[in-house]
C-alpha cells in the first residue's frame, strides 16, 4: 500500500511541476522587455523545448509502465507455479491418505469377518482354550473338595 502512495505522490509531484514550468516559462516570458517578435520566437522556442521534454517524460513512463508490467507478469508466473505445486502436493497427500485409510478399513473389515465367522462356525480357539482351562480348574478343585 505504500508504494502506491509514493506512485500517487510522484505522479501529483511531476504534473505540479511541469505546470509550473509552464506558467513560470509564461510569466517570465511576458514580463520580459523585449519586442514582440523575439518575444513570439522565445515562446516558440519554449514550447518546443517544453514538446521535447514531454516525449521524453513519456518515454520514461512508458519504459517504467514496460517494467513493471513485466515484473507484474514474473510475479504473477511465480506465485501461479507455486500454487500449482502446492496444490499437487495437497492432492498427492490426499490421495495418499485415502489410500491407507482405505486399506486399513479393508484390513479391519477381512479381521472382523474372519472372527465372526469363527465365532459362527463354533472354531474360536480362545474361546475352546479358556473353556478347557475353566473345566480343568473345576476338576481340580473338585479333587481338592473330595480329598479333605
Amino acid at each position: 500500500m505504500g508504494n502506491s502512495d509514493n506512485n500517487n505522490n510522484s505522479k501529483d509531484f511531476m504534473v505540479g511541476a511541469l505546470i509550473g514550468a509552464i506558467a513560470g516559462s509564461v510569466i517570465a516570458l511576458l514580463w520580459a522587455p523585449k519586442p514582440g517578435k523575439e518575444l513570439r520566437g522565445n515562446i516558440n522556442e519554449g514550447a518546443l523545448q517544453l514538446k521535447d521534454r514531454a516525449g521524453e517524460w513519456k518515454e520514461t513512463a512508458y519504459e517504467k509502465g514496460s517494467d513493471w508490467k513485466d515484473t507484474a507478469y514474473q510475479k504473477g508466473s511465480e506465485l501461479k507455479e507455486k500454487a500449482y505445486l502446492k496444490g499437487s502436493d495437497l492432492k498427492t497427500k490426499a490421495v495418499d491418505t485415502t489410500s491407507k485409510l482405505s486399506q486399513r478399513t479393508q484390513e479391519k473389515t477381512q479381521e472382523l469377518t474372519r472372527n465372526l465367522q469363527d465365532k459362527w462356525n463354533g472354531n474360536d480357539s480362545k474361546s475352546k482354550q479358556a473353556a478347557a482351562e475353566a473345566i480343568g480348574e473345576a476338576a481340580a478343585e473338585a479333587e481338592k473338595t473330595e480329598t479333605k
